[in-house]
């Protein structure tokens, strides 16, 4: 499990720092598929990935689940909210047995009227995580199916890919197809399907569990 010292949000910060603001933060456990705060929910609590996995989601008109991101150990999320005062726009839900760091709203406007720094930081981060959101929304409404779950793979791939012995990109986090489906707004028939076609024709395969690239270039046209 990651501590405060490791995460990217305070790179640059010495160990009085870290004194000063670990009594603001606190640690809690969700099991897989607990969720963790639900869309439209009073913003009371940043949060840091420092164990497992979390999914942000949306629902659909007809009820489908929409996974807007998948935020790693590491990552932050609920930030936009916290500091803007208005309803968390998603649901946040543990996609495993996931350990969050989190602090208080209160207790975060203090930090960053303290550590100003942080504020530039985090804005960047965020503002990020918006504009793959409303890429994503747009994806879904105007791209072809093959063509959302090809951007998807390389997208994850930009942030998670390792090299794999025998060669290609190992995207290092486990999906489900059902997992891929909900991020690209389609059925999960229609996921295994196109991830079937992808596999046949040599672009991915599969490897511990998780997808392996192996025609990068082969993506980039399914996704142009």
């Amino acid at each position: 499990m990651m501590e405060l010292k490791d995460l990217e949000l305070f790179k640059g910060f010495s160990n009085e720092d870290f004194k000063e603001i670990e009594p603001y933060f606190s640690l809690k456990r969700y099991k897989k598929k607990e969720l963790i705060f639900t869309e439209g929910e009073t913003p009371d609590w940043f949060c840091i990935v420092t164990g497992g996995k979390v999914k942000m989601t949306k629902f659909s008109t007809d009820g489908k689940e929409l996974i807007l991101e998948i935020i790693q150990a590491g990552g932050p999320f609920g930030g936009i909210a916290v500091l803007q005062g208005f309803p968390y726009p998603a649901n946040a839900v543990a996609m495993e047995n996931t350990d969050i760091c989190r602090v208080s709203r209160k207790n975060l406007l203090r930090l960053l009227d303290r550590f100003p720094e942080l504020m530039s930081f985090m804005g960047a981060i965020l503002g990020q995580r918006m504009k793959n959101s409303h890429e994503m929304m747009k994806n879904i409404a105007l791209e072809r199916v093959e063509s959302r779950i090809a951007s998807l793979l390389l997208k994850l791939a930009d942030k998670t890919a390792v090299p794999y012995d025998s060669g290609g990109l190992l995207i290092d986090i486990k999906l489900t197809k059902q997992d891929i489906a909900d991020m690209v707004g389609t059925t999960v028939e229609t996921s295994i399907r196109t991830m079937s076609k992808f596999k046949r024709e040599g672009l991915i395969d599969d490897a511990q569990g998780k997808v392996l690239i192996l025609d990068k270039k082969g993506l980039q046209c399914y996704a142009a």
